[in-house]
């Protein structure tokens, strides 16, 4: 009876209120209100930013992908392949590279991008009196130190040859220089517009990608237009739209309904989906170049005390969560690297064994210490972290859990306020060092990657060695020697790569999940016309 009739109380009126705005927003959102020639995608997140000196998360990344350029990017094979520059060449010691542009290519605004817009992108990542979260990625270029102290006027190894010359000298040989150049930060911008916009170009780039930003209004979507004078090949689709939808029922339904054309499938709806044979031929996925973690943080107690490191790392049982919750849809990782990204092999030494936990924590005089966890509000990954804090419980740790929205999620978690924290890395280039250098180096402590503020310099020789010498077999063996010591002071409790799933509607064609974000510039991807998609639904 009370299921029937239930009282109507404050918390009703808000569960009322929630549900009509549901219903409205799913009616505002028809298929018959959708723009013709659109694709569009879910995101779970409102982004933080789409200026690429500024970008340090995937989903800024993947759009503004779609709005910028960079010397080089990334091919369909992984190779580099030539973007803005036409071709390049490499000095025999490995030290400059003389960057040749291609004319023609302009900004949406209209104006012809030239190799000083290149020098003034690079030192803009690099200028002291507006710092970035990115300067590792062109920190090694010769001068870039002295002009970051403020001691220089300009980077002296960025140099203008002419319009459509640009020579980069670096300070020793570095060798993934060119795959830090297919990164956002390495994408080209018009000094003028950001003179003009200032902050503002955080939410109205200009690039010279292959869409442009047509509008974006925050938590809601963004709308991107296609360009038709790109310069190489143009869009299919007349734009896309991204629908910021955070609670991942709700994007459910909006798929079921086609109101979303793309959606990475939640964990809880993925064996509706492969069951449903009308389905199956409908989905994508491939192995994922991510690692996803727990980050202890190492600059402060607990988690300063690697034995209570190793405790936690002992405590979670990855595997069973894994093929739980995940559906199996990962692979149990051994290290920080993706498996796909080691040429070599390495166990991981911290098996499921909550006994062995507890001896530890209470060897440590911990039992009953309190543990902030923060994790973001996302729904998945909030039932992840309620299993976590229930191994960590039951090993003796009182861990209690924070969710904060994204943005807060991260400056929490760049500040270092968490004891420990859930989050992932995926690949910006596929390079193990993409995967070492931002993540444990300790140079990068807080927002540029090393979140655990781990701190090793026998590590950081390492990598660095790794990066200076141009023979890969050597390169492998310096990383392979500094992921075995990573592992074995365990600041992440390593959990699993995660392979992509999507589901798209049958009106999309040509679509495909790429290996790095960077990679998708939007121009490959084809909508059917309404007409002939009306049919397909039928």
């Amino acid at each position: 009876m009370s299921r029937k009739y239930p009282k109507i109380g404050p918390g009703s009126i808000y569960r009322l209120t929630g549900c009509l705005i549901v219903v409205f927003s799913l009616l505002a959102c028809s298929p018959q209100n959708r723009i013709e020639g659109y694709v569009y995608y879910r995101l779970n997140t409102n982004p933080t930013t789409l200026d690429p000196a500024f970008i340090v998360d995937v989903t800024g990344g993947a759009i503004s992908a779609k709005l910028f350029n960079g010397l080089v990017r990334i091919d369909d094979d992984l190779s580099i392949r030539p973007d803005i520059a036409e071709r390049w060449d490499v000095s025999k010691d490995g030290l400059t590279y003389t960057f040749h542009l291609r004319k023609g290519v302009s900004f949406s605004h209209g104006r012809q991008v030239r190799a000083d817009d290149f020098k003034y992108s690079f030192e803009r990542i690099l200028n002291p009196e507006k710092p970035t979260p990115n300067t590792w990625v062109l920190e090694r270029i010769l001068g870039a130190g002295e002009f970051m102290k403020g001691n220089a006027r300009d980077v002296i190894g960025i140099r203008v040859l002419d319009d459509f010359t640009l020579e980069i000298c670096l300070r020793t040989p570095f060798s993934p220089f060119l795959s830090l150049l297919t990164m956002t930060a390495a994408y080209v911008v018009p000094r003028e517009i950001i003179e003009q916009k200032g902050y503002d170009f955080s939410g109205h780039p200009v690039g010279t990608g292959p869409f442009v930003i047509d509008e974006w209004m925050p938590n809601r979507e963004i709308r991107l237009i296609k360009r038709d004078d790109y310069f190489d090949m143009p869009a299919k689709v007349s734009g896309i739209l991204y629908r910021i939808v955070p609670e991942d029922l709700t994007a459910v339904t909006e798929f079921d309904l086609g109101n979303i054309d793309v959606l990475s499938i939640p964990a809880s709806e993925y064996a509706r989906y492969r069951n449903d044979p009308s389905k199956q031929d409908l989905i994508s996925h491939m192995r994922g170049l991510n690692t996803y973690y727990v980050g202890l943080n190492c600059a402060k107690p607990p988690f300063d005390n690697p034995v209570l490191r190793k405790a936690v790392a002992h405590a979670i049982d990855r595997r069973k969560i894994l093929n739980s919750i995940y559906e199996g849809r990962g692979r149990l990782a051994s290290g920080p690297l993706p498996d796909d990204l080691r040429a070599w092999d390495i166990s991981y030494p911290y098996e499921y064994n909550p006994q062995r936990a507890r001896e530890l924590i209470q060897k440590e005089g911990a039992i009953g210490r309190g543990i902030k966890f923060y994790v973001t509000a996302d729904q998945e990954i909030v039932d992840i972290a309620e299993v976590i804090q229930s191994y960590i419980g039951a090993a003796g740790l009182n861990v209690t859990i924070t969710q904060l929205e994204w943005s807060a999620y991260k400056e929490a978690v760049n500040k270092g306020d968490p004891d420990i924290f859930y989050l992932s890395w995926w690949a910006d280039y596929p390079d193990p060092e993409n995967f070492l250098f931002p993540l444990f180096h300790s140079s990068n402590h807080g927002p540029a990657g090393n979140r655990t503020r781990y701190t090793n310099t026998a590590v950081d020789s390492l990598i660095e060695r790794g990066q200076h010498t141009r023979d890969t077999r050597k390169r492998n063996l310096y990383y392979r020697r500094a992921e075995e010591m990573i592992v074995a002071d365990a600041p992440w409790v390593c959990l699993w790569h995660r392979n992509d799933y999507t589901i798209r509607q049958p009106w999309i064609a040509h679509y495909r999940i790429y290996p790095v974000y960077s990679m998708d510039k939007g121009t490959e991807l084809a909508a059917i016309p309404r007409s002939v998609k009306r049919e397909a639904r039928n």
